[in-house]
């Protein structure tokens, strides 16, 4: 009787991996095996050699690792996929699939200034080219047509998406009514926000995305400085919203406002079904912060105790330093306190500048760096600050800090503003706030209610770049376990990054068995080294040439394929990348997806 294996033995593939060490995205154990791909799908995964005649693409992955592709689970792509959707600087660090409309925006429903005022300066994406992007891309006018529009697109990656809260407050009370507290949407307002959020779901988005921060800010002129339209929903609101997710079995991400114990303590026991399903919950953000380091060590243990009472609740967190740099004081952690914000408050460099001068505003600024009460993600201390550019050589590779005592024992506040004054964005510097001890990123690393994300891809594009997290991540794991000291399995860190994620959140990626779409980066261990660490800058034509943070790791990555198609080999794009679509919008599913395996290749996923 003619077998499937008689059958891959005779089959002509259109790419052959070959003698790579492969893994499946389930955590089972990891072995060297050759891979056929054909029609963009896994056909074969055999530990004997499979048959090249007529192959024309045969890639030797001797000494290297084959994986599935990584899921980015936290970005804001939404206006760069619009110019740019092959994005880049994902694919070549092995990111096969993204998720769009987190921190509760999105352009799904929203016009274009309205998306310019959300994403200008909460993601630090200049406005005017998030208005041209908008303005010039959107035919949509729903989320089915907002999905046919990706898809129309000349993907790189594959995407799913959460609609954004405040897309859906902001569009349907106008960005006006939505950002004042004593407004509240009609009855007809909150009905058409159901109605939308409904419809997001038919179409295939994994959840909705909320925010309730505080020190998020609205860009532009009518509502300044205001904070984003979904800290202004009252409880009813929110809880007629999760009503739809928890019905659907949807997620919903949140990040819950950090100077209101209470605000969290609501959102991770709305996870807890009880008498109502469990609201599937991803909450912002598992991290080792500098200014409250107790605070990382309960977080685990409530995942647990959360999902051991029945909800279903993960914390998601970025596996690495979280390292920002800034262009004098443009960045996001001066929001949190109010002489920070109300300096970014103010676009026009002259007052800015003459604000920073004013002896009033100098002695405010230093009781809010001072000020050791209530919770905060910037740990305050200027000599925890190094300059790494300024015209002013003599103050380059010194902190702040150590500025003030070189200018006579100065204040610190004092010797920052004066810096910023004098050289504007032209000073440039960085700090460490979070995840800096390794031993408590190994802790986090392993905690099953933590998720693996959190990049912030495509937002923040001067200020940070961890296009490469998952690649780093496996390098703290495989340097550890050459120490002697491993805190992970490869196998398990690889599956942290796959196909943990994909399950959760319910999308067909994620993981590399035979019927699995073929979503995969060749990597070669030899360069999980320092080389990720490394600086680098890349010019963003689509937003009038800016200088961004980026990540290059050319050597680490050998290949990436998206749907069995090479979108990325030994640093070069395929001429088709960014012509041709390879991803597509990956719609949630009911239940895990589960590839139609064969009773052959299955057993390979269980023996080394």
């Amino acid at each position: 009787m003619f077998q499937y294996w008689d059958y891959i033995n005779v089959m002509t593939y259109d790419t052959v991996i070959r003698n790579g060490r492969w893994f499946d995205g389930t955590g089972g154990p990891s072995a060297t095996r050759n891979i056929g791909i054909l029609a963009g799908r896994v056909v074969a995964v055999s530990a004997e050699p499979l048959d090249e005649t007529g192959v024309h693409d045969v890639v030797d992955a001797t000494g290297k690792w084959v994986l599935p592709g990584f899921v980015d689970i936290h970005t804001h792509y939404d206006v760069e996929v619009l110019g740019s959707p092959a994005l880049p600087e994902s694919l070549r660090h092995g990111v096969t699939t993204v998720l769009l409309g987190s921190c509760s925006l999105s352009t799904v429903h929203v016009g274009a200034t309205t998306a310019g005022d959300l994403f200008g300066r909460v993601e630090a994406i200049p406005r005017q080219h998030v208005i041209g992007a908008v303005e010039e891309h959107k035919t949509w006018r729903n989320c089915a047509e907002y999905v046919d529009a990706l898809e129309a697109l000349p993907l790189g990656p594959n995407l799913a998406a959460f609609i954004g809260h405040s897309d859906i407050r902001a569009a349907t009370m106008g960005l006006d009514r939505a950002t004042r507290k004593q407004v509240h949407p009609t009855e007809h307002e909150l009905s058409r926000m159901e109605s939308m959020l409904t419809e997001a779901l038919d179409s295939g988005f994994v959840g909705m995305s909320s925010q309730q921060l505080l020190f998020d800010k609205v860009d532009g002129e009518a509502c300044r400085s205001r904070t984003l339209p979904s800290t202004y929903a009252r409880a009813g609101e929110i809880r007629r919203l999760n009503a739809i997710l928890r019905r659907r079995n949807r997620v919903m991400q949140s990040g819950p406002d950090i100077t209101n114990p209470l605000n969290i303590v609501s959102q991770v026991f709305n996870a807890l079904g009880g008498l109502r399903p469990h609201l599937r919950t991803s909450l912002l953000s598992a991290a080792d912060i500098k200014a409250n380091p107790a605070v990382i060590r309960i977080m685990g243990p409530i995942a647990r105790f959360v999902n051991r009472l029945g909800g279903d609740f993960r914390w998601q967190h970025l596996p690495v330093p979280f390292e920002v740099y800034a262009d004098g004081i443009d960045l996001v952690i001066f929001e949190e306190f109010g002489s920070g914000a109300a300096a970014l408050h103010l676009r026009d460099e002259v007052e800015r500048d003459s604000l920073l001068r004013d002896e009033g505003y100098r002695r405010q600024f230093r009781k809010d760096y001072e000020s050791k009460f209530g919770p905060r993600v910037w740990h305050r201390d200027f000599f925890d600050a190094q300059i790494v550019d300024c015209p002013d050589p003599s103050v380059i590779g010194k902190s702040f800090g150590q500025v003030g005592v070189d200018r006579g024992g100065i204040h610190p506040v004092d010797a920052f503003l004066d810096l910023v004054v004098e050289h504007g964005q032209k000073l440039r510097w960085r700090t460490t706030i979070s995840n800096h001890r390794p031993e408590m990123l190994r802790r986090m690393a392993a905690e099953p209610g933590i998720q693996m994300g959190f990049s912030d891809a495509g937002a923040h594009l001067r200020n940070m770049a961890f296009y490469n997290f998952g690649l780093r991540l496996l390098r703290h794991v495989n340097d550890a376990a050459k120490a002697g000291t491993p805190f992970l399995s490869m196998e398990q860190a690889v599956h942290r990054l796959t196909g943990e994620l994909a399950d959760w959140y319910r999308i067909d990626a994620g993981h590399l068995r035979v019927g699995d779409r073929a979503d995969l980066l060749v990597l070669d261990p030899d360069y999980l080294d320092a080389s990720l660490e490394t600086y680098t800058e890349a010019k963003v034509e689509q937003y009038g040439g800016l200088s961004r943070m980026v990540n290059r790791n050319d050597a680490t990555v050998n290949a990436v394929y998206v749907a069995g198609r090479p979108v990325f080999r030994d640093g070069d794009f395929g001429d088709f990348v960014g012509h041709a679509r390879t991803g597509q919008f990956l719609r949630a599913q009911s239940t895990p997806a589960v590839p139609a395996t064969d009773p052959v290749a299955a057993p390979l996923t269980r023996t080394a």
